[in-house]
């Protein structure tokens, strides 16, 4: 299929949900209603999951489209809507592979202990978006000097003194 096809058949339900079905991102040129059907868009997911990118704003607030997105390119949640990035488990399932999630979610998920040791386990230096309080969490601080001595920069200067992550650079 081209994109002049897609272009003219960008309503055809049937022929759309052909054409993304073989490639995912054929979903930036349909027209904005079938943009906004849950069907074609998850077909558009199941081939390419970066389709995301292109689905309507009310579907980017659908928490089962989110997260079919974000398993297969967690960094995907980019596009979620404020509402799921404040959802933990949508923030966490990007979380567990994606630690740069932790920047997309909201200042309360950034003040979770599970979200943000997830985030550093893969990530250590994403402890820079953690709250304050969690950057003063030695266990959390330890996961993440140690994934990335530049982490170090990030935790709080009362953990910056702590021998044991002295240790660690």
């Amino acid at each position: 299929m081209t994109e002049e096809e897609i272009k003219e058949y960008s309503n055809d339900k049937e022929f759309i949900l052909k054409a993304v079905a073989e490639n995912g991102k054929f979903l930036d040129l349909v027209s904005h209603e079938l943009q906004n059907d849950k069907e074609v868009v998850m077909t558009a997911l199941d081939q390419d999951p970066e389709s995301l990118e292109f689905a309507s704003s009310m579907l980017k607030n659908d928490k089962e489209v989110i997260l079919k997105g974000v398993k297969g390119a967690p960094w995907t949640i980019c596009y979620a809507s404020e509402k799921l990035r404040a959802d933990k488990e949508v923030i966490l399932e990007a979380c567990k592979t994606y630690g740069q999630a932790l920047y997309f979610a909201s200042k309360e998920l950034r003040d979770d202990r599970e979200v943000v040791k997830s985030s550093v386990e893969n990530k250590g230096i994403i402890i820079k978006y953690a709250s304050d309080r969690l950057r003063n969490d030695k266990e959390l601080a330890m996961i993440a000097v140690k994934q990335n001595k530049q982490s170090y920069h990030f935790i709080s200067e009362e953990l910056k003194q702590d021998e044991d992550i002295k240790a660690l650079l």
